[in-house]
């Protein structure tokens, strides 16, 4: 007989399993809100052209597409970005400014499996439309440090990486590369840290060999690491979009630094994420030991919602996915044991003692307690064991005795110290020894 197994890249969540997401899920949800995000959700399937073109080569060639019986040519969203540009588009006129906006949603990609990466997996995405200064980007970084900070993390476990596509769109057009050869540049910048010296084969194989002085030039300014040295290669530059540039580069390092947040973030211009529609600033959390794949990433993209068919609107936004998360957690010692627990066992004689046992227990279930019995008659010494195994604070005790005399016997499971109340009062006794 054939054993079915889930698909490769697709995980089976068990209880415990599944507590550990919950975990992950509650801290994102309570630290977005706190900076006044709202929640959002949307379909898993989309329309295959609202993927083309928009998130890139390397994401078109991971998505899990077909026709459906509509003859529909439709996708698993594989980023949530192009979604959000959709339905922020849709009512960009009603909706009042900035729009700050999240989801914590699955997504589909079919790639290579490796560590922390999966076909399906989980996302915190958090994006502010309307707002086009560097303002949206200092919520957005300190948003997603704190995300970080709520599970016990420091700045010893992580860093941002912060860089910026359009100062090397400008960098590299004064040094007289057209926007082809500049897109041809970012994407040997984005794969240098990798590969190397092979990550310009892609432009010599487009453009021919890079002039060897401009790539000197690319090389130093990947080297940049603070914004003095930044200010300082950039100083002879008459570009004045480069001076306006500097200047958000001021306002923002600055806003992070009032927020006490500088320890967290890098200057590193070797980040320029790889996703077709970035436009300006650019970021990506890293673990400190270099041990894991990027924990997040995020960026400007001003001209998505209305490539979408939407108005001209400003966004920012970044995502981080639960599996490198969650492996980051495991590796610092910071993902708790999750127990799930109830609050009252009912410990229930025989099957003449049910029916008085069963009006409590539905009492108490509908007071918002949780409520365990045994679902067949056992001795009482393996219910007083299954109320331990529970994690149950209190034991009901529904002998032939105590229905005799019309009482139920509380049993604190702490201390195991006794006390009758009577039947008629079993839901407020209860509320009372857990609430006091």
């Amino acid at each position: 007989m054939a054993s079915f197994q889930s698909l490769p890249g697709f995980r089976d969540f068990y209880p415990d399993e599944l507590a550990r997401r919950n975990f992950i899920f509650r801290l994102w949800r309570q630290t977005v809100t706190a900076f006044g995000f709202s929640e959002y959700d949307a379909p898993v399937l989309e329309p295959l052209d609202l993927y083309k073109a928009k998130s890139g080569d390397e994401i078109e060639g991971q998505l899990f597409s077909f026709t459906d019986k509509g003859g529909r040519d439709v996708a698993l969203r594989p980023e949530m970005t192009p979604t959000v540009c959709r339905m922020v588009g849709a009512k960009a006129n009603a909706l009042k400014r900035p729009i700050k906006w999240f989801s914590i949603a699955e997504f589909y990609r079919y790639e290579r499996m490796q560590k922390g990466r999966g076909r399906s997996f989980f996302q915190l995405n958090a994006d502010i439309f309307g707002e086009a200064g560097p303002e949206a980007e200092t919520e957005l970084i300190a948003l997603l440090v704190q995300c970080l900070c709520a599970f016990g993390l420091t700045e010893q476990d992580f860093y941002v990486r912060l860089s910026d596509r359009n100062l090397w769109f400008y960098y590299l057009g004064a040094l007289g590369l057209d926007e082809p050869r500049i897109r041809g540049v970012l994407g040997a910048v984005d794969r240098y840290e990798k590969y190397g010296d092979d990550a310009f084969k892609g432009y010599t194989e487009q453009f021919g060999e890079l002039d060897a002085i401009v790539k000197n030039k690319v090389l130093a300014f990947l080297q940049i690491k603070s914004l003095a040295m930044l200010e300082a290669t950039l100083s002879a530059q008459a570009d004045g979009r480069i001076a306006s540039r500097l200047a958000d580069w001021r306002k923002l390092l600055g806003g992070l630094e009032a927020m006490g947040l500088s320890r967290y973030i890098e200057v590193d211009l070797g980040v320029v994420r790889g996703l077709a529609y970035y436009t300006g600033f650019v970021f990506e959390a890293f673990d400190r030991k270099g041990e894991l794949r990027a924990i997040a990433g995020g960026g400007r993209y001003d001209d998505l919602v209305e490539k979408l068919g939407g108005p001209a609107l400003p966004a920012v936004g970044f995502a981080t996915g639960d599996m490198t998360f969650g492996l980051l957690l495991e590796q610092r010692g910071l993902m708790p044991a999750l127990v799930q627990t109830i609050d009252v066992y009912c410990v229930i004689g025989g099957e003449q003692e049910r029916g008085p046992a069963f009006a409590a227990i539905q009492g108490l279930r509908a007071a918002g307690f949780g409520v365990e019995y045994p679902l067949k008659d056992v001795a009482f010494g393996k219910q007083f064991k299954a109320a331990s195994e529970a994690g149950a604070r209190l034991a009901l005790i529904y002998g032939s005795e105590e229905i005799a005399k019309g009482v139920v016997k509380i049993r604190d499971m702490t201390d195991r110290s006794e006390r009758e109340v009577p039947i008629n009062d079993v839901v407020t006794a209860v509320r009372d020894s857990l609430q006091g």
